[in-house]
């Protein structure tokens, strides 16, 4: 499988803080540190986090803006390389924000990007929580938690997902201080949002001593995760006994080998077929819940047939919700997560790196392929 890896670099980024002027924030100020001989740091960071993932090359696409944006370092480093946005010779955060908009539609794994909070305000504006993003620190500003604690770190994590390792997500807060102020000697930090951060796995959910998962209580935050989201749209629970345990926390009946719908924390219809679903659902937002057959990794396509390529597609990518203990993905070594819906088209769409919650406000980022 192909990692689609989201590289941006704002150029600009830092380079006012070796010469004392307390950020690169603003057109005036980055003239002036050009004026002062500033050197340019972003990219060389850039490439210390990318020069650990040169020994994955032939797995790796890296999708990324024009020029000095990424795409220039990118080739110098011999990724195969996408542009998706030609920014003019002289990047400003505006091209930062429509870059993050082309990664988007290029459903990109994962947007690296290398900055200071500057930049990771520019990104978290359009990204929010849509896709994993990880920062390399370039600026004078790191006060946000969307980036790692050195260049070669972000490296090492992006390694790990292209190695297909377990690799936790959790909300990180996009931050930014008043660099007028600053330079005054006033700090006056603000929050402006919150990005999906991948991290390295840790058990830091209802882990007993020893980092052994208690089962019973994973699977009562995993509940009260997926609980917490429901609102106005109608659920679609699917089998297996994980699913099941979100509906007993509920005090709701449930089908175990079936497919059983919710809205509001209350049971529409029990033991659906896929024509009842498709037909229930049909032009109205739905989430779908599903877990993996255990040691197969199947996610769609065994015992779940209910949930049809139209109701695949009626509910979106974007909208299924997996969810499995640590555990039972670390059981398959490895392997990935496997669909077989019967539509080659929409098994290839479904591919790729997706978020699994696997706790309260706890999730890893693993890999969906197609059975080979």
């Amino acid at each position: 499988m192909m990692f689609k890896l989201g590289l941006i670099i704002n150029p600009y980024a830092g380079i006012g803080g070796a010469l004392a002027l307390k950020g690169s924030d603003g057109a005036e100020i980055r003239q002036q540190a050009l004026d002062m001989g500033a050197k340019q740091l972003a990219p060389e960071r850039a490439a210390q986090a990318l020069a650990l993932l040169i020994p994955y090359q032939a797995d790796i696409t890296v999708y990324t803006a024009g020029g000095a944006m990424g795409e220039d370092l990118a080739r110098q480093m011999g990724f195969s390389t996408q542009v998706c946005f030609q920014p003019p010779a002289q990047s400003e955060p505006e091209d930062t924000e429509q870059t993050a908009r082309e990664l988007i539609k290029q459903e990109v794994d994962l947007l690296l990007f290398a900055g200071g909070d500057g930049t990771a305000r520019n990104i978290c504006s359009v990204v929010d929580e849509t896709l994993p993003v990880l920062g390399i620190p370039a600026g004078c500003k790191i006060h946000s938690g969307v980036y790692s604690v050195t260049p070669k770190a972000a490296g090492r994590v992006v390694e790990k997902l292209v190695k297909g390792e377990l690799v936790s997500l959790h909300a990180a807060d996009v931050m930014d201080i008043d660099e007028k102020g600053f330079r005054e000697g006033v700090v006056r930090a603000q929050r402006f949002g919150e990005m999906q951060v991948p991290a390295e796995l840790q058990y830091v959910q209802s882990v007993k001593m020893g980092g052994r998962e208690s089962e019973e209580l994973v699977l009562d935050d995993i509940a009260a995760h997926v609980i917490e989201l429901m609102d106005d749209e109608i659920f679609v629970m699917g089998s297996g006994s994980t699913v099941a345990e979100i509906m007993a926390s509920m005090g709701l009946s449930n089908t175990l080998l079936g497919v059983d719908l919710v809205q509001h924390q209350q049971l529409l219809a029990e033991d659906v077929t896929a024509n009842q679903c498709l037909q229930a659902i049909r032009d109205k937002p739905a989430k779908l819940v599903i877990t993996l057959i255990g040691g197969q990794g199947h996610i769609f396509g065994r015992g779940n047939q209910q949930l049809s390529p139209e109701v695949i597609r009626a509910i979106g990518r974007n909208n299924i919700l997996l969810v499995a203990t640590k555990s039972k993905l670390n059981a398959l070594n490895g392997r990935p997560l496997l669909v077989d819906t019967g539509d080659p088209h929409l098994d290839q769409e479904l591919c790729g790196l997706m978020p699994v919650i696997t706790g309260y406000h706890d999730q890893v980022l693993y890999p969906v392929q197609i059975p080979q």
